[in-house]
């Protein structure tokens, strides 16, 4: 039997409250811990295939242009090589999130250098290199690539419905007591998940088993199937473990149809592994931006204008557009507004997805000028935010579902000791270097997307929890297992979870910090459907069942849930989808951040020596996943701030820093003592669970903290990130 649930209206039951098991919420590990740590769980490149061949893409050395030659006789002569592959499936462009069809085919015309345009399979993967590496492909080269997004000759979209404006911000910008009129600029970033782009392709009886590293497998079987011109029940994905993706995996990518069509051609296993340049070249990258906003203050310094316009880049035809005002039209108060997004056509690498599109840079960006606005008017940082919490969203009217970011801004204040803060720069010295303190708010959009998933309670009194749901890195077998345990009554270790399969239900994938919160309520839904089916058997009411340890209690009976289960197995499905909930109420998460940076007044060198941050993102669903996925992206914030750059040739748009050796994440010297604070929350509205995302919260916002402590510290704004020394050093006191 299959629940359904349309979220249309709150939940208010909030029955997760009356469960007895204690399992949800607790800071447990993740089942799949030891597999991970002892190097036995096993990922996309490593299954132990029968008759792998290995093979290597070879990229375009060229911008825009096209394919004339390829040398494939010379090659295919070498030790060892099978073939030299071409095909017009082969993809041009990485699938975006979502997308759920073919992107851009045929590597015959060149769109950006890097491009993969043919593979060359081996029996080793050594001799694949080798042959990749002295393949000859000829190409001719256009002279009209645009690729800079600031440049004259770039064709500028301007996407439907990223176009906004109420009131006259022009005039309350003339008539502001206190104005601020900034740019900032973002540049590219890159997903640098720790486990490369990888797929391994195997053909039996005109069915395709790909076993990829792939974010939302629902989408990717679709992707795939489009791609080869098959119909998708020809096609399984299998993606138990992922590596980390980080929105670089969420459609696929060249490797997928690359290795699937090899194996076809060749009629045996092809493993096709990107090398880190490949996974920097051919697979989405964050665009860069240029933000200008526009702050009107009054007196008080309460916002009566806000105008956020930002221009991002992407190669022509792709539709996604870096979303960099998504959630600027409902973060302050101000009834004269301008929010607009514009899409500079470049031939370059393919923009799409990284860790909370949109409001990574374009809330970074805010509330750098939210700190310009606060010297502006003389006010604490955190007293300005308080004053401009609107009561509802001031664009379009509707009421929040919930709204904490005032609590955060109070309990970070105090939990980092923000009153010892000097609020004139430079005030502070520690020897050569120079102490600041800055904060900045946090707020990501919440939703829900449609998610399946299977719940068996089996005659032994276990339970198994059946999803394509994946598991990045994020927590997805831990939660899942932790609501079925808390719904079921049965300890951790009582309850197994599957994922990363599409012959299972199609959960939702993991992106948009929808995973847990959409995927997880279709398990709740299963597991209130399979309470029900108890409580026939005992003859009682949902609400006065009570399952603990694998006892079934209601009144003053007791029976273990295999004497009740009677030899049988339950079966429930859930399946839930997204309602008419965004069209009564908005609906977000909130946080706040505070740093500490210390600024080498010889060098302009800067280090973080502390930080904190405080969220909430409704009921948290596991102490230690959610810290942790906090921890994770307010280290993505100090690389943001302070060192991750793509840089890209100016010549013909090759991207020079595509490795870890010269992409400058930050590493353990660069990170200090993190805290986290999660504070309680429950949103009816979100979901029957009152969870809301985490994964990408902890993001937006957080680089603009310490490009705010930095001005603190030493009088120095930069406003072209990352905030490298040599930025700094010139304005230097």
């Amino acid at each position: 039997m299959t629940t359904h649930l349309k979220i249309d209206e709150p939940d208010h039951r909030n029955r997760l409250d009356h469960m007895a098991q204690g399992t949800l919420g607790a800071p447990l590990d993740r089942p799949e811990g030891p597999l991970k740590v002892t190097g036995t769980a096993t990922y996309a490149d490593e299954w132990p295939v029968e008759g792998l061949c290995h093979g290597v893409l070879v990229r375009a050395s060229t911008d825009k242009g096209r394919v004339t030659a390829v040398g494939r006789e010379a090659v295919e002569a070498l030790p060892g090589v099978l073939a030299v592959v071409t095909d017009e499936r082969f993809l041009r462009n990485p699938a975006q999130g979502m997308a759920g069809a073919a992107p851009a085919q045929g590597p015959d015309r060149i769109a950006y250098f890097g491009q993969p345009v043919a593979l060359v399979v081996a029996e080793t993967f050594e001799q694949a290199r080798h042959g990749a590496e002295t393949l000859q492909i000829a190409f001719d080269r256009s002279d009209d690539a645009v690729l800079d997004l600031e440049s004259d000759r770039a064709a500028v979209d301007v996407p439907p419905g990223k176009q906004a404006s109420q009131g006259d911000l022009d005039r309350a910008m003339r008539e502001a007591v206190h104005a601020v009129d900034v740019t900032y600029r973002t540049p590219g970033h890159v997903s640098a998940a720790m486990e490369p782009h990888a797929a391994i392709a195997t053909w039996d009886d005109g069915l395709l088993t790909l076993r990829g590293s792939y974010q939302m497998l629902r989408f990717n079987r679709l992707e795939l199937a489009d791609s080869l011109n098959i119909e998708p029940d020809r096609v399984r994905i299998l993606s138990p473990y992922v590596g980390g993706g980080f929105g670089s995996k969420l459609g696929i990518s060249p490797e997928a149809v690359a290795a699937a069509i090899a194996a076809e051609r060749l009629g045996r296993p092809v493993s096709v592994a990107l090398t880190r340049p490949q996974v920097f070249e051919g697979t989405t990258h964050r665009s860069e931006t240029r933000q200008r906003i526009r702050l009107a203050a009054d007196a008080e310094g309460r916002l009566v204008g806000i105008g956020h316009e930002a221009l991002v880049g992407n190669l022509p035809g792709e539709v996604f557009a870096e979303p960099v005002t998504q959630a600027t039209p409902f973060v302050y108060r101000g009834e004269h507004r301008v929010v607009g997004l514009s899409v500079a056509r470049l031939d370059r690498t393919c923009a799409g997805s990284v860790r909370a599109p949109g409001e990574a840079v374009g809330h970074t960006a805010l509330e750098s000028a939210m700190d310009e606005l606060a010297v502006a008017t003389g006010l604490d940082p955190v007293e300005l935010r308080r004053r401009n919490i609107p009561e509802e969203d001031p664009s379009s009217g509707l009421p929040f579902s919930s709204h904490t970011m005032r609590r955060c801004l109070d309990h970070g204040a105090e939990a980092f000791g923000w009153h010892r803060r000097k609020a004139e720069p430079g005030s502070v010295r520690d020897g050569e270097w120079l102490i600041g303190m800055g904060m900045a708010s946090a707020v990501r959009v919440n939703m829900v997307v449609e998610a399946r998933a299977r719940v068996r309670l089996t005659a032994d009194g276990r339970a198994e929890v059946e999803t394509d749901m994946t598991d990045i890195g994020t927590g997805t077998y831990a939660i899942l297992t932790q609501i079925a345990s808390e719904m079921l009554g049965l300890p951790m270790d009582r309850v197994e979870t599957r994922l990363g399969d599409t012959d299972l239900p199609s959960g939702s994938g993991s992106g948009g910090s929808f995973g847990a919160s959409s995927t997880g309520t279709a398990v709740y839904l299963a597991c209130e459907a399979l309470r029900r089916d108890l409580c026939a058997r005992l003859a009682c009411e949902e609400e006065d069942l009570t399952l603990k340890d694998g006892m079934a209690i209601a009144g003053d009976r007791r029976v273990a849930l295999t004497d009740l289960l009677g030899g049988q197995t339950l079966t429930e499905e859930g399946h839930v989808e997204a309602g008419e909930t965004s069209k009564k109420v908005r609906q977000a998460t909130y946080g706040a951040y505070f740093a500490e940076v210390a600024v080498n007044a010889v060098t302009g060198e800067t280090r973080v020596r502390r930080m904190h941050g405080t969220f909430t993102a409704g009921r948290i669903l596991n102490a230690k996943t959610a810290r942790s996925q906090c921890l994770g992206a307010m280290v993505f914030g100090i690389g943001m701030a302070l060192t991750e750059e793509l840089l890209f040739d100016p010549r013909h748009g090759h991207i020079v820093n595509h490795d870890f050796a010269e992409y400058h994440l930050p590493v353990n010297a660069d990170v200090p003592q993190i805290e986290v604070d999660l504070l309680e929350e429950r949103d009816a509205w979100a979901n029957p669970m009152q969870a809301k995302g985490i994964g990408e919260l902890g993001i937006c916002g957080a680089g603009a903290a310490i490009l705010n402590a930095v001005y603190n510290a030493c009088g120095v704004r930069v406003r072209d990130l990352p905030a490298t020394p040599d930025k700094i050093l010139p304005g230097l006191p």
